[in-house]
Parts: structure tokens; C-alpha cells; sequence
């Protein structure tokens, strides 16, 4: 009798276990909405300040930025899809800025937090009129991320004289990425999974190797890996480096499967069409350099042979308000649902 009695015990403590996970998992509900990115765009109240497209629309010259910025990254893909395209002026790139919001239930009730922001690219051909379906992950930005570089490792940091990264530092951040694009939302409108675009580390070095793809270009290899390389990977990512032809420096481009088999060419030089063009405008020391990376290449924001586009952006703001947005993130998220954060990280699984 006292076995049955404990084995029961056993069967209902597993239950309750269960039955915490699926609440816990069953609570973060994600929503997305759809913006146009064109010269006419003015950013939300909700939209991540700090998000580049952000950037580009505010001010006397926003209209005009936009229009730039827009215009290069269609030259650019038009430059790259040469095929069967003489007069350079087959594609057309759309652009959407798609903003995630997670829902939490508690005991408060519900709140919709805004997690994370990306360009998704979705491609006009004009001689056939087809609509052809882009990548998501461009421009990826969040306010989760922000909290743990702005905040969480400058504190970590402070008033010690070496460098350190905090005890699990990323992996709130990687579970919550990869909860939603293993979610019913993301596949319901994704049929691929994202590639984030990034520049290549200023404190890294690079050597070209000899294998070259026909769009991605040079591949590179990194000396060992960075900061963002380990946090990207908290959320199941891999990452490659490409110098793209006429390109002046590699990207980092991070993603999980098979980056060279997974897209299409034209997905793959939408995102390099997209995310060139705003590393020349927002890097242009690395991006936008008047000379071409070598066999052996050290990026360097000190570079003072660069040029400058037609497109006004406040690098110091982005900065200020990196810093901003990662309190808003600690205040309202982090801070309110930390127990409810720590049992659900606990028991993530996919």
C-alpha cells in the first residue's frame, strides 16, 4: 500500500511537471505585423529606435534618405542579378519591416511585449511580373539583445580590470528566438528560416580563402570566434563569411541549416543587396572603403579612406539609444517576469 501510495505520488508530481511546462510554453503567444518599408514610412511608437530603417526616416531629410537608401539596394541587386538583365533594371525589391510581439499571460493578466524587428525582401520581376519570395532576418534587431549588451554585460563588467562574459549570458535570448521560429506564427508566414546579415568583427581577422561561390563571392575565415558569433549561436546559428563580387569587405552572414543549398540566388542577394547597403551607410569606414580587403583583412572604424552616400545617419544616437531601450527591455520584461522567465528557460525544449 505505501509503494502504490508514493508511486501515485510520483505519477501526479509528473503531471504537475508536465502540466507547468505546457502552461509555461502555451503562454508565449507571438503576433506579427507587416509594414511597407518605402520613402513614404514613418516609424511607431513601437518600432526599436535604434532599428537603422528607424534611423533613416526621422529628420528635415527623411523622405529624401529613404529614396537613397532604397535606390541603392535595388541598383545593387540588379548589379548582382546580371543574368538575362542587360539594362540593369529587371528587379525591384519590397521591402517589410515585420515587429514581433510576444504575449505573456500571468497573473496580472495579458501583456504584448515587442521582442523583436526584421526586414523581410520580397522581389518584383518585371519582365515576367512574377512576385518572387524574399528572406526574413534583415536588419534583425531586439530589445532582449539590447538589454544583454547595453545593460546586463556593461554592468558585468564594471570597475573590473579584465573582460568577462556573463554566466549564461545569451541563452534567454537564443530560447526565446528559437520559440518563435519554431512557432505556429513564424511558419504560418515564413517558409524558410532567417538569415541575419552582420558586419564582420573590428577586433577579428579574416583570411580569403580560395573558395569562391557564384553570389555569395569569396568566403573567409574568421581567427576565432566573437561575442556575437557565441551569442548567435545560443540561437542555433552557424555563421559564414563572403566577400560578394564588387563588394569592398566580407559580411557575416548567420544561419542555421545549409546557407549555400537552403535559398535561391535571388533570395541570397536580396539580403546582400539589403544589408550591404546599410553597412556602406551606418559603416561606410569598413563598407564603403575606397580600397578592397586583401587575402588577410582587419576591419578598422579608425579607416579614413571611405566614402560617404546620400544618406544622413546618426551613429551616436543609435548608440544612446541602444542603451535606452535596453532599460525599457529590463524594466518591462526582464525585471516584472523573471521567475516566470527563469522556470520557462528551464524547461525550453523544441
Amino acid at each position: 500500500m505505501k509503494a502504490k501510495i508514493q508511486e501515485d505520488l510520483r505519477i501526479s508530481e509528473k503531471q504537475d511537471i508536465e502540466n507547468t511546462q505546457n502552461t509555461i510554453q502555451n503562454d508565449f503567444v507571438f503576433t506579427l505585423k507587416s509594414t511597407c518599408l518605402d520613402e513614404n514610412y514613418h516609424p511607431s511608437s513601437k518600432t526599436r529606435l535604434t532599428t537603422n530603417f528607424a534611423n533613416l526616416a526621422r529628420g528635415a531629410n527623411r523622405q529624401q534618405n529613404l529614396r537613397n537608401a532604397l535606390n541603392m539596394i535595388n541598383n545593387r541587386f540588379n548589379a548582382l542579378a546580371h543574368l538575362d538583365n542587360p539594362k540593369g533594371d529587371r528587379y525591384h525589391v519590397e521591402l517589410e519591416i515585420l515587429t514581433v510581439t510576444m504575449i505573456i499571460d500571468d497573473k496580472n493578466g495579458s501583456n504584448d511585449l515587442p521582442m523583436i524587428e526584421v526586414l523581410k525582401t520580397n522581389i518584383i520581376d518585371r519582365k515576367t511580373g512574377q512576385q518572387i519570395e524574399g528572406v526574413a532576418g534583415n536588419n534583425y534587431s531586439s530589445y532582449v539583445r539590447d538589454y544583454d549588451f547595453s545593460i546586463l554585460l556593461i554592468d558585468h563588467n564594471k570597475n573590473k580590470s579584465n573582460f568577462s562574459i556573463p554566466e549564461n549570458f545569451g541563452e534567454l535570448h537564443g530560447k526565446l528566438y528559437k520559440c518563435f521560429v519554431n512557432s505556429a506564427t513564424y511558419k504560418e508566414h515564413f517558409k524558410i528560416s532567417p538569415i541575419i546579415c552582420l558586419s564582420v568583427s573590428s577586433n577579428k581577422t579574416y583570411s580569403r580563402t580560395e573558395y569562391q561561390h557564384p553570389v555569395l563571392g569569396f568566403e573567409y575565415l574568421q581567427d576565432q570566434y566573437s561575442i556575437t558569433d557565441e551569442y548567435f549561436s545560443q540561437m542555433g546559428l552557424k555563421v559564414r563569411f563572403f566577400m560578394p563580387l564588387n563588394s569592398v569587405a566580407p559580411m557575416a552572414f548567420y544561419h542555421s541549416g545549409d546557407l549555400l543549398a537552403d535559398y535561391t540566388d535571388l533570395g541570397l542577394i536580396s539580403s546582400i543587396s539589403t544589408m550591404e547597403t546599410f553597412q556602406k551607410i551606418y559603416r561606410p569606414e569598413i563598407y564603403n572603403a575606397n580600397s578592397v580587403a586583401g587575402k588577410i583583412y582587419q576591419p578598422s572604424l579608425k579607416h579614413e579612406d571611405y566614402s560617404l552616400t546620400r544618406v544622413d545617419y546618426d551613429r551616436e544616437e543609435r548608440s544612446r539609444l541602444a542603451v535606452e531601450q535596453g532599460k525599457y527591455a529590463e524594466e518591462h520584461f526582464i525585471k516584472p517576469y523573471k521567475s516566470l522567465l527563469e522556470q520557462w528557460s528551464a524547461n525550453f525544449t523544441l
